[in-house]
């Protein structure tokens, strides 16, 4: 799909683009929400679900969080995957970002909201997958007087020993969260999913985690092949109802 022409926001570290999609029917302003991507980056499939989530009555910013590597892809996830070299590409990305980093710039992200007409002032609204669902959580308890509801989907590493683990952030979170797992995901065993659950509880966070029975980790994404239709649409009914119920 065609999308809007980019902005650029300014950071310490540089200009981000990034994208805002707005309902089709031309309505607003209306609550806003930042999309976090996946590791593959900024490609038309991240387009098409923005503004699919825009025509939910949304104003959505889609930031490309590897704005600090230059230029690069558009990856197609069925190629990148089969190759050890297109990974390694990969790897080299992520690597220019993490939750903590991202969190960060989203200081940015969130003032960019602010400015724009077609913005309804209130709580935002956070989404994201892959790595970008560690980033959504990271964010809420970053920013908890500002995000009302955020969502991971398949999201990995969400609980770890690590200091910048995003468990550690989602715990100051004020808004409700929703953590939507993957079956038998490399990234996001049982156990870590439990470790999660332990620290949100004991935080008295408000959130839910739901296991997508037989969806592997990527099962939202129309462009990667384990895409899973039903469950995506499961995924996109959970999105839409955290949204309805908690940013007007």
């Amino acid at each position: 799909m065609a999308a809007p022409e980019p902005l650029m926001i300014a950071t310490p570290d540089g200009d981000c683009r990034a994208w805002l999609f707005t309902p089709s029917s031309g309505n607003g302003p209306c609550p806003g929400a930042i999309f976090y991507m996946d590791g593959i980056g900024i490609r038309p499939n991240m387009f098409a679900m923005s503004q699919r989530l825009a025509d939910a009555g949304y104003a959505v910013l889609l930031p490309d969080l590897y704005f600090r590597a230059g230029d690069y892809g558009p990856f197609d996830p069925k190629e990148l995957l089969a190759s050890d070299e297109s990974r390694a590409v990969m790897m080299a990305l992520i690597g220019t970002t993490g939750n903590v980093k991202a969190a960060a710039d989203t200081e940015y992200f969130l003032k960019a909201l602010d400015a724009r007409p077609e913005v309804k002032a209130g709580p935002i609204g956070t989404t994201g997958y892959c790595m970008g669902g560690a980033i959504s959580l990271t964010v809420a308890g970053t920013y908890p007087d500002r995000i009302g509801a955020a969502a991971s989907f398949h999201g990995g590493g969400l609980a770890t020993d690590a200091e910048t683990s995003p468990h550690r952030f989602a715990v100051k979170a004020k808004g409700r969260l929703y953590i939507g797992e993957a079956d038998k995901d490399p990234y996001y065993p049982p156990e870590m999913g439990e470790r999660l659950g332990e620290a949100l509880d004991e935080a008295g966070v408000d959130y839910t985690r739901e296991l997508y029975e037989g969806s592997l980790h990527g099962w939202t994404q129309a462009d990667f092949p384990i895409y899973d239709p039903p469950a995506a649409e499961r995924h996109w009914d959970a999105l839409l109802g955290l949204f309805g119920a908690t940013i007007k």
